[in-house]
Parts: C-alpha cells; structure tokens; sequence
C-alpha cells in the first residue's frame, strides 16, 4: 500500500472517529435538555446564565410587559411599571418605579426583574441593590427588527416559552408580508417623501436603522431624511430646522409619532416657525401616529405598518375593500 492510501486511510478514520463523539455528544441532548445552565446576553453585554426558567419577574419596561403577555407568560409578573397600559389584563397589577426604594422591589420577593439600557446608565446604584439582594437584573431593548426578533426568544427563554418566541416571529413575518404583497406594484418613484418626526422640541427624527424607520419603509413611504445623524446608540436621530426645510418642497408626508416622548398636536407642527414652506404642511398633510405603534418593540407595530399603509395609499385599500365585497 502506497504512502499516500495509508494516508488517506488515517484521514477517513480520524473524521469517523470525530463523526461518533458528535453524534454521542447529541444523543446527550443540547445543554438545556441536559440539564446544565441556560444563558443569554444582554444589552451591556452581560451573560446572565440559569437553571429554571424565572417565575416572579417585575418588569420595568412597557415592551417587556406587553412581550410576555404575547408569550402567554401574562401570569409570571408580578409587578410592572407606572406606565404599561396595555394590554388591559395587566392593569391591576402592582406597579414600580426605578425611581422608588429597592427595599419595595425586594419585599415582593421577585426572581427576575427586567429593565432597558435606560435606566441602568441612570440608576446604577438602584440596580447594584437588587442585585446585592439576591435578584437577577437584566437589560434588554433592541434597535432594529433583527433585534427585535433576538430580543423575543430571549424573553422567550427567560420564561420557558421558546416556542411561542418562534410562533411570534413566525407570526409576525406572515402579516407583514400581506403588507409587501400590497406593494409590489407600486414603483418606487410613485411611493409617497415622509419626514418621520420622533421628537418635535429637538427637532429630531429617527435613526437610520431604527423600528420606527421600518414601519414607515414596510408600509410603503419614503423616509427623506435619510442622511440624518443617530444619536448615541438610539433609534433617534438629530435632523435640525435647516437641515429639515432645505428639503420642504420634497416632503408629501409630514408625519409625527405621538406619545409621551413626543406630546405634540397637528397645529403645533402646522405653526412652527418656518414650516409653512414644507409642502405636506401647506398642503395640511400633517399626521399623527400613536407611538407605542412605531417605537415599540412588539407585535403592534404591525398595526402601525398597517395604518400607514392606508394613509399611503387610500385609493388601493379602498379598491381592496370593494374587491372584497364583491366576492
């Protein structure tokens, strides 16, 4: 037998050899399944491992809460912040604040309690706390859809409900792509200029990359304020006045997000300044849009593309309807 069979022949060996360890180390089941630790990594880039999946969370974010609702682990918190209002099961609930004494967290004996980024820059002491008394603090928030949809099967292994994760996902793609099949023959050139406003006193709009850019793209508009700068590692980005009307006569669509990070109306956008040489602000195509539908990262900014999409193109969703009806 030649060098180079003898050869060949250690090589096939060697990769069987190699072959059966992994197929014995499968027969043992992935880590979870084999009864070692789980982990995720969160948004300061912390890996947080653990056993069981949490049971008594207090979450201090709307999007958490509304998440795992969505996840039908509704049943898991046990506290929530001042501001989640939806969805409306959850109202009853005891509500904290990161502004509040630790001590009022630790009394409910939580085993998980789930913040953004937000706050654990601001309330690092408050964090260091909670974590001194024995309860894990995990950061989460994404900034764009890939994100978002890591961000659910987080959540989703967190509390045990991987599989919900994936049917969300899953979920949310089918919807969104009714969406797409609407589009598809509108060209690009016939597709409504929006300036999106994120924050109307700062002047700001949002980040390139950002889910409330998603929503305002999947639903068939045009962000014209593409070159606009992010601020930090946000979905907001500066785009001052001059900026802004230097392209005015471009813009179809004035539209704004409306909320608490932005409590603005119609006539203040309508009055401000300068803006009477936007075209969508002398033609009155100025509009408000809720912003948990544009900037919260959960299933509901299906709705906003959806809304959007109406407001985009009127003529197309009342054609749709007739189509329907005459079925």
């Amino acid at each position: 037998m030649s060098g180079l069979q003898t050869l060949n022949r250690s090589i096939i060996s060697c990769h069987a050899s190699l072959l059966t360890l992994l197929l014995f180390w499968l027969s043992l089941g992935s880590p979870a399944m084999a009864g070692s630790d789980k982990s995720i990594v969160d948004s300061s880039g912390q890996i947080i491992s653990f056993r069981e999946p949490f049971k008594r969370i207090i979450s201090l974010y709307s999007a958490h809460t509304e998440n795992l609702c969505s996840l039908g682990a509704e049943e898991l918190l046990v506290g929530i912040s001042t501001s989640d209002d939806y969805p409306p099961s959850i109202t009853d609930k005891p509500r904290f604040s990161y502004r509040e004494d630790p001590e009022k967290f630790i009394a409910l004996h939580p085993d998980l309690v789930l913040v953004r980024p937000m706050i654990e820059r601001s309330y690092p002491q408050f964090i260091d706390k909670l974590k001194q008394a024995g309860i894990t603090v995990i950061s989460l928030q994404p900034n764009n859809v890939v994100e978002m949809f890591g961000y659910w099967k987080k959540l989703g292994i967190l509390t045990g409900q991987e599989t919900q994760a994936e049917e969300m996902i899953t979920a949310f793609q089918s919807r969104l792509q009714l969406v797409q099949d609407r589009l598809k023959d509108i060209k690009f050139d016939q597709r409504p200029r929006v300036y999106f406003q994120s924050i109307h006193k700062k002047m700001k709009t949002f980040a390139p990359e950002s889910i409330g850019l998603f929503v305002l793209e999947q639903a068939g508009g045009i962000n014209i304020a593409s070159d606009a700068q992010q601020v930090r590692q946000t979905n907001i980005a500066f785009y001052g006045k001059e900026q802004l009307l230097s392209h005015g006569s471009e813009i179809d669509i004035f539209l704004a997000q409306h909320g608490r990070m932005n409590p603005v109306d119609v006539d203040s956008i309508i009055n401000e300044p300068g803006f009477g040489a936007i075209k969508a602000v002398h033609e009155k195509k100025v509009y408000l849009i809720e912003e948990e539908l544009v900037s919260r990262p959960t299933l509901r900014i299906l709705d906003g593309i959806e809304q959007l999409n109406t407001l985009f193109y009127p003529d197309e969703k009342a054609q749709e309807k007739t189509q329907k009806k005459g079925k």
